[in-house]
């Protein structure tokens, strides 16, 4: 099932964030920032998070929110399976909750960014297996040798 975030789910959140590998601790406090943000502030409707769980049990997440200055463009700020149960289907699952999140509120674009660094060549192949595409890439964005990759798929109210 996935659901809205609850205070309840941070702990699990935060464990998951931690177990994945490719994410140090500073990408791990960012992701812990927005988390906090929507737990902390109702009245906020930059970040929406959803979470997947199966028996009472968080298996991983996506934030999603509107680009400001835009009528129509979204992006996947986070998408995090836990890395013990990765491969069974739970990121599509996320990914087309996020794209229906995205079309239930007029919008046209779903963007996600990663690097180019080979540690990140999974999430780039996810993205690719969704049926997203590179729209943009920014070389030495992150360091000299790491691009950012901004993946983007336009989203038809199918």
């Amino acid at each position: 099932m996935i659901r809205r975030l609850k205070q309840a789910d941070r702990p699990s959140l935060e464990t998951i964030l931690r177990k994945t590998k490719n994410f140090h601790d500073e990408e791990v406090g960012v992701a812990l920032e927005l988390i906090d943000i929507t737990l902390l502030n109702e009245e906020q409707s930059d970040y929406h998070i959803f979470v997947y769980e199966e028996a009472e049990k968080i298996f991983g997440y996506h934030c999603t929110g509107k680009r400001p200055l835009t009528d129509g463009v979204y992006d996947l700020y986070w998408i995090v399976v836990d890395p013990e149960i990765s491969g069974k289907g739970i990121g599509k699952k996320l990914v087309q909750h996020a794209e229906n999140f995205v079309r239930e509120r007029n919008g046209r674009w779903l963007l996600a960014e990663t690097s180019s660094k080979e540690l990140y060549l999974a999430t780039q192949q996810f993205y690719f297996k969704n049926e997203f595409s590179i729209v943009a890439e920014i070389n030495d964005f992150y360091a000299v040798g790491d691009a950012l990759l901004v993946f983007g798929k336009y989203l038809s109210n199918k």
